[in-house]
């Protein structure tokens, strides 16, 4: 069975798993277009995927007849279609799902930066200034977080480490589940309104796609950050960005987009007042030496005849 490793950006995953045995090609690249990527794909009985960096709807799955099994990191990929997958006979398999650790550290890692202006203080030393701004402690500011999931909990318990107070929101946020991370359930519009930081964590689905705009930056004061390391598309990046170059908002840190691999001239990469990084919330050693290996056992099942860990269509 000839398989194919996706998306790995930083070349570890033969050093992260024991693929002997197994007839393995890695692409370190990334494909965009759907004719070249199933021309590169077709020869291949199986593909390992990295979460939602390759999509594979339907018009790529009818181009690959080859293609019997789909491995992806998580139990979770939005951007594989299960129905197709099923329709034409291939299997899909994933991982355990992602821990929330990595994401949340780079959450906490992002409001500290934004609140001592890291990045400009560092570039500053580095073109040979000193000392350009005053930075501000996080101790006693409100962190506002959209969606109190496992990571936005995460979340909420890093930042209270740090003594700041910690509100949340979500479309179906309970004060039970509230008071299990023991923060302040608000309104929507108290959160953007009152918060010194904004996180978002929800999943992206048809609810949230878009759910946060111009309405809600309008919320926010001109001292106030916006963080995003969940999906781009939970955010209207324009409203965004509108609110970030006409200084509505003191900032941002982004580490998901709209479009990735984000494109060379992306509004994202040059903009003084934002801190962006290239999704990597969740890539971390420690989460890539349980993935890959995974993927290595789901791919030696499915070889076996004894699929594991399977992915089906909901509903």
């Amino acid at each position: 069975m000839r398989i194919a490793i996706l998306d790995d950006y930083q070349n570890v995953a033969l050093e992260l798993a024991d693929w002997s045995g197994l007839e393995t090609t890695v692409f370190s690249d990334h494909i965009d277009d759907e004719a070249a990527l199933a021309a590169r794909l077709a020869p291949f009985e199986a593909i390992c995927l990295m979460r939602e960096r390759t999509g594979f709807p339907r018009s790529l799955i009818e181009k690959l007849p080859n293609l019997r099994l789909l491995v992806t990191a998580g139990m979770y990929n939005a951007a594989i279609d299960l129905d197709a997958a099923r329709d034409h006979g291939i299997v899909v398999s994933g991982t355990g799902a992602p821990a929330a650790q990595g994401t949340a550290e780079l959450t906490l890692a992002m409001i500290l930066a934004l609140a001592r202006g890291l990045t400009g203080e560092a570039q500053s030393l580095r073109d040979g200034g000193w000392q350009r701004r005053l930075g501000r402690n996080i101790a006693g500011q409100t962190l506002g977080i959209v969606g109190l999931g496992k990571l936005g909990g995460e979340v909420a318990r890093l930042a209270q480490a740090f003594n700041m107070n910690v509100i949340a929101w979500s479309q179906n946020l309970t004060d039970a589940r509230a008071a299990e991370v023991g923060v302040e359930r608000v309104s929507r519009d108290a959160l953007f309104a009152r918060s010194d930081f904004v996180s978002v964590h929800l999943v992206l689905s048809d609810r949230s796609r878009g759910l946060i705009g111009t309405a809600d930056f309008a919320q926010m004061n001109g001292t106030a950050y916006f963080i995003n390391t969940s999906r781009g598309p939970i955010v209207d990046s324009d409203a965004l960005l509108e609110a970030l170059e006409n200084n509505r908002i003191a900032g941002a840190g982004i580490d998901v987009y709209d479009v990735e691999p984000l494109p060379a001239a992306s509004p994202w990469r040059r903009l003084g007042n934002v801190l962006a990084t290239p999704h990597i919330g969740f890539v971390t050693r420690q989460t890539y030496e349980t993935w890959y290996p995974q993927m290595v056992e789901d791919v030696r099942a499915y070889a076996a005849g004894a699929p594991i860990r399977p992915i089906a269509p909901r509903g």
